[in-house]
């Protein structure tokens, strides 16, 4: 048991300054600002916002170049051409994956997010290689994050023989969702891996994260074979679908009976909100009740030189792709960032809410708009505990 302890002088959300009572971790008791003098125990959070930490919704650490010499992308112009410029990259190099990941994870902690879901690769040439050494990375930083991976077949599923072997070995190490990656245009045969995922998620009772580039009509007909197919399992609540150009690219008519679907099945969406294409529109998606996070995807990689990991900025990023500028709607893409996110990873303890963890930031600035304008400094606790301040970890595990 660890004594308990006051945060106080905070502005929950940006509302009249509180004090919370902090207790084995868990936010246990708030009032009214006191005028009492602070104790030596108190934490004094001076009038700055308070929120929850930040949520990291889709990140691949295993292929970060993080603190790498710098590498020129020199990937051709398609999927294909990227995956397979990927994959000699990674042949390459030989800092091992715990350094690359390591780093750039604790960078990702120090900006704030204390939840984070990974897509592992795994696939014949690799093994579970991956899989293993993020398994490993996890257990060096649980105290610090709420890790959990994906497999993700990167080179393909169905057309990959070994491959689905491989997937349900990784489900039986402990991995938490059950990938996939474009069933018709990296498979060629969205039923049969469709059938695969989901019989697996539901045999292992994981939940679901496919990856879904393929564009207007075609990737639309996925996403309803996917609803399809949530239903028929009873993965409601359970599955996510990241990226869906599609829903950018046709006329909001055509897309809206297929968004209420997956709102009614609990299906969320992930958007890293991207400069170079269609993106989800944002505000329909959310008024029809679809649940839109957000995540960074690859950040410095074979893929993209771009990235920092910090969720504010990727709040930012899709507050400018959609032009959102009055408060309420600079309110709904710091949420995309925290609340969506930890509901789409099934999250039950999360938020400034009494009985549940005092994981939370400090930032010393008046709204959740500011916060997205400004991505200020912040300081970030995790169990009521100080662990990052200004961008810098305060126990590297490096």
């Amino acid at each position: 048991m660890t004594p308990s302890h006051w945060l106080r002088n905070v502005r929950p959300y940006g509302a009249p300054a509180e004090d919370l009572l902090i207790a084995n971790g868990l936010f246990t008791e708030r009032r009214p600002a006191s005028t009492a003098p602070l104790a030596p125990s108190d934490i004094d959070g001076q009038y700055q916002l308070l929120t929850p930490a930040l949520v990291e919704s889709h990140v691949h650490l295993d292929k970060t170049l993080w603190g790498q010499d710098w590498r020129p992308n020199s990937a051709g112009p398609t999927l294909k051409d990227y995956i397979s410029n990927e994959r000699q990259v990674l042949r390459d190099i030989t800092t091992p994956i715990a350094e690359r990941a390591g780093a750039l994870l604790e960078n990702c902690i120090a900006r704030g997010s204390l939840t984070m879901r990974c897509h592992v690769d795994i696939d014949p040439e690799f093994g579970l290689r991956h899989v293993e050494a993020m398994q490993q990375l996890r257990e060096r930083y649980r105290d610090l994050i709420d890790l959990e991976l994906v497999v993700f077949p990167q080179t393909g599923l169905i057309s990959r023989p070994g491959t689905a072997e491989l997937m349900r070995e990784a489900m039986a190490l402990g991995v938490e969702n059950v990938g996939g990656l474009d069933p018709c245009g990296i498979d060629n045969d969205p039923i049969a891996q469709l059938d695969f995922v989901f019989k697996l998620a539901s045999e292992f009772d994981r939940g679901i994260d496919i990856h879904l580039h393929d564009k207007g009509e075609l990737g639309l007909w996925q996403i309803a074979r996917i609803a399809d197919y949530t239903e028929r399992f009873a993965r409601q609540g359970r599955v996510m679908i990241s990226h869906a150009y599609c829903l950018g690219m046709l006329p909001w008519t055509q897309v809206k009976p297929v968004a209420e679907r997956l709102a009614a099945l609990g299906i969320s969406l992930m958007s890293s909100a991207p400069a170079d294409c269609a993106v989800p529109p944002f505000l329909a998606l959310r008024e029809v009740g679809v649940n839109v996070c957000l995540g960074s995807d690859g950040i410095r990689d074979a893929w993209s030189p771009m990235g920092n990991g910090d969720m504010l900025e990727r709040a930012m990023l899709l507050a400018l792709r959609f032009d959102l500028n009055k408060d309420e709607e600079l309110a709904a893409a710091f949420a995309a960032a925290t609340i969506n996110g930890a509901q789409a990873l099934g999250r039950k303890g999360y938020g400034v809410v009494l009985g549940q963890p005092a994981d939370f930031l400090l930032m010393n600035v008046q709204t959740l708009g500011e916060a997205v304008v400004v991505r200020p400094p912040r300081q970030v606790y995790r169990g009521g505990r100080l662990i990052a301040a200004n961008g810098q970890l305060l126990d590297s595990r490096l």
